[in-house]
């Protein structure tokens, strides 16, 4: 009977003690899988952070460098017609001298053909003038002859 008890007694101590063993067994398996769900679970976070924060600041970057393409293209053009308003006063300064120029010769041309003329009339009367001389002179030859 004593024995009995004894067995029984020592049976239920070690299924007690098993079931202590297992559940501590189980508590630290969850406890393990807890945990570890908790760190994957964190790094996930993390890595979904970061990709963000990555994606974000690459946004950004390209944001900034779109702007600044724009503004680059902006300068361009500005620049692009203060040439095309210098290439317009240039050629409006040109049609101007080239105007001058074509003004100047007319002028010089008309003078020309003044002083051409002046020359002209005067050669004339010096003609007249010595015709005249010669025809007094032969009158006055005539004269004397008579």
């Amino acid at each position: 009977m004593v024995l009995r008890r004894r067995r029984r007694r020592r049976r239920r101590r070690r299924r007690r003690r098993r079931r202590r063993r297992r559940r501590r067994r189980r508590r630290r398996r969850r406890r393990r899988r807890r945990r570890r769900r908790r760190r994957r679970r964190m790094m996930r976070r993390r890595r979904r952070r970061r990709r963000r924060r990555e994606e974000e600041e690459e946004e950004e970057e390209e944001e900034e460098e779109d702007e600044d393409e724009d503004e680059e293209e902006e300068e361009e053009e500005e620049e692009d017609e203060d040439e095309d308003e210098d290439e317009d006063e240039d050629e409006d300064e040109d049609e101007e001298e080239e105007e001058e120029e074509e003004e100047e010769e007319e002028e010089e041309e008309e003078e020309e053909e003044e002083e051409e003329e002046e020359e002209e009339e005067e050669e004339e009367e010096e003609e007249e003038e010595e015709e005249e001389d010669e025809e007094d002179e032969e009158e006055g030859e005539e004269g004397e002859e008579e």
